[in-house]
């Protein structure tokens, strides 16, 4: 069973303890100010993820849902993420998430069509 994303807080508040987020952060190998966003329930970027994961000695896997046959499946649908940035407006994020979709499908449709 998957672990919720959302539970990653919990996890590194509990590993973490009493211990400063200085402290922690530095075992991370990320600044105190992001892990303390990771800890309140913001989502990390995937570098950081990757850290967070490691340090907690948790397979990402168990975030994610995944199972061996689905890593090693072909991607069936693209999924779009942007981080959180105040110079990126909704729309445009939007505009993008579609675009890098619409991509996506056309190089699904190029591969059925040659036979890949």
């Amino acid at each position: 069973m998957a672990l919720p994303i959302a539970g990653l807080g919990r996890l590194i508040a509990a590993k973490r303890g009493a211990r400063g987020i200085r402290a922690a952060a530095a075992d991370v190998g990320i600044s105190q100010a992001t892990l303390s966003r990771v800890e309140n329930g913001h989502m990390p970027d995937l570098a950081t993820f990757a850290k967070i994961c490691k340090w907690l000695d948790r397979d990402p896997k168990e975030f994610l849902g995944l199972e061996m046959a689905d890593i090693a499946a072909p991607a069936q649908k693209a999924v779009v993420h942007f981080r959180k940035k105040k110079t990126v407006t909704a729309e445009t994020a939007t505009a993008l998430g579609e675009l890098i979709l619409a991509a996506q499908r056309a190089v699904q449709a190029r591969d059925d069509l040659i036979g890949e």
